[in-house]
């Protein structure tokens, strides 16, 4: 098939747009909307036998509002997040380097099962071809590669939507085993959403973009998310062989066994529905509801500051104004939707104040969830009837370091779990620690053969007695009768050493997308591209943490 076909979608899109009257953005922008970067122009849209990039399918899913007149727009929000971006984020590009780096002889194997769920369109599209799918050099992060317009174009719209209902759910289908129809030609490839379609909306979109509407309501299921939010990726012995899997995300697996399973899948969170109906597309058609917007909302608000900060110098196709608005959503989901904190039994003896601090997640997985650099931890302090710090435990420096954290003064080490912290130097962390076939705590993902610690906040309902093998709970907090699904409890006895009252006991839940030697094990590599350029963000955009949920009593008034 010639490439002149290719393109005629994107512009049979286009001449609908100018028959409906509706203005085009360009790379200059327009009626003082943001720039666009060329690459988001609807007449530069790519399109190959299996898929088309977003600009095939934005051109008309455009300029929506809902009942609250809110701009719901599918491109105007999708655009901006970790989907959208999932190929040019510079922490996963850096991460896959060093992951080359130090298994060079299994390049291959790394870069294919990376690339299978950050760069899924041109991935799949290489392999069904035969060829391998590269990313770093001159693979598909390239721009000179071929697939690079579908590779650069991320988790975007005709991979989502053309994923087959097939395997959904099922452990063939994890690690990025979706099915894509690959008998359909072009022009006659189904498009899955939770609406139908009528005759004469159905030829319209076939004209626009190639695709044919059919509804498929496994779209809205949490099985079509697991295809890839349910990785298992290799790991490596002394000698380097590939010596087993390990489950390095496992979100769907914690989802099935909580409370939330029945009626809450991934979607009411992460695209949660608009106000009442939506016409989505600017041809017209019948009002829809409920609409999913596709904000694609999670805890990697660090990413968005760096996406703002430097997005001329990553391609983005987003306005900083998109980041900013996209970053304030993965806040408030973090700081409203995550997990709620309370001080109970606060009270004073001749020598300490003690309390217990309580923490309920409101997550239908693990919290923190996904990659493992990411971790929550209990900041609490108490002060004096003067203000002075009389106890503090779990502070943190600008350079994203925890006081007190035994991994973050030595990367051998790990903090354990605690029932009972009584000093300074004791911090509640909640997190997933590697470790490699030795048992030795590792940064590196090949290296990961198990947990050594994982005591991340379990949903409600969560049963850790009887969890499945890839969710346990591990370490100390296995045996912690307070903590378990829905939440957990810590008793603080702090030692007021001839402090006066009365005091002011302040307790924080704080929370990290990427953790202070999970960006640091960069350093040994700051000479690749990759590496030294998310180095380069990291120094200039600090690793504050975010406050989920606080609690303040007086105690000793």
């Amino acid at each position: 098939m010639s490439r002149r076909r290719f393109f005629v979608p994107a512009i049979a899109g286009t001449l609908l747009l100018i028959a409906a009257g509706v203005p085009l953005r360009t790379s200059a922008g327009s009626e003082g909307g943001p720039a666009v970067p060329p690459q988001s122009d609807p007449l530069r849209a790519e399109t190959g036998g299996l898929f088309s990039v977003s600009s095939g399918c934005t051109s008309c899913h455009t300029r929506m509002t809902d009942a609250d007149g809110t701009d719901v727009s599918i491109d105007a929000w999708w655009r901006s997040t970790m989907m959208a971006n999932a190929a040019r984020d510079p922490y996963w590009q850096a991460s896959v380097r060093v992951e080359t780096e130090n298994n060079p002889h299994l390049k291959s194997v790394i870069e294919d099962k990376c690339a299978a769920c950050h760069t899924p369109m041109a991935h799949f599209t290489a392999r069904q071809a035969g060829d391998e799918a590269l990313l770093l050099d001159d693979g598909l992060l390239g721009s000179a590669h071929t697939l690079y317009p579908l590779g650069i174009d991320g988790v975007s719209c005709t991979l989502c939507h053309q994923i087959e209902p097939d395997n959904l759910g099922e452990a063939a289908s994890f690690s990025g085993g979706y099915v894509i129809d690959t008998a359909l030609p072009p022009g006659e490839r189904r498009a899955y959403s939770r609406f139908e379609v009528d005759e004469a909306g159905a030829r319209v979109m076939q004209a626009a973009s190639g695709f044919v509407p059919e509804v498929g309501m496994h779209t809205a299921s949490a099985a079509l998310c697991a295809t890839c939010h349910t990785l298992y990726t290799p790991f490596v012995d002394d000698a380097g062989e590939v010596a087993g899997t390990f489950p390095e995300q496992t979100p769907f697996l914690e989802w099935q066994q909580s409370t939330y399973s029945d009626a809450v899948p991934c979607q009411t969170c992460h695209m949660p529905p608009a106000a009442g109906e939506v016409v989505t597309s600017i041809t017209g058609g019948t009002p829809r509801s409920p609409f999913s917007k596709h904000e694609f909302v999670g805890g990697n608000a660090y990413l968005m500051g760096i996406f703002q900060a430097y997005g001329a110098e990553l391609d983005v196709a987003a306005s900083a104004d998109e980041f900013a608005a996209t970053e304030q959503r993965a806040l408030d989901q973090l700081q409203r939707e995550a997990a709620a904190l309370a001080i109970e039994q606060a009270g004073l003896s001749e020598t300490h104040l003690t309390a217990v601090v309580s923490i309920a997640p409101k997550t239908g997985h693990k919290f923190p969830s996904g990659f493992p650099s990411r971790r929550a931890w209990l900041h609490v302090t108490v002060t004096d009837a003067a203000g002075a710090v009389v106890f503090e435990s779990g502070g943190w420096t600008p350079d994203g370091r925890i006081a007190g954290d035994a991994h973050d003064a030595d990367p051998t080490q790990h903090e354990p779990h605690y029932t009972l912290i009584r000093s300074a130097d004791e911090v509640q962390i909640y997190e997933s620690v590697l470790g490699d076939v030795n048992g030795e705590v590792t940064n590196i993902l090949l290296r990961a053969a198990g947990y050594l610690k994982d005591n991340r906040l379990l949903p409600a309902g969560f049963d850790k007695a009887n969890a499945h093998a890839d969710t346990l709970v591990i370490g100390e907090a296995a045996s912690d009768g307070d903590f378990l699904g829905g939440g957990d409890r810590v008793i603080y006895a702090i030692p007021l050493n001839g402090a006066t009252g009365p005091f002011t006991l302040e307790a924080e839940l704080l929370y990290q997308t990427i953790s202070y030697h999970w960006a640091h094990k960069l350093d040994a590599y700051a000479e690749t591209p990759e590496a030294a350029r998310f180095l380069g963000y990291y120094e200039a955009q600090p690793n504050l943490p975010i406050t989920v949920s606080s609690a303040r009593v007086e105690v000793g008034s």
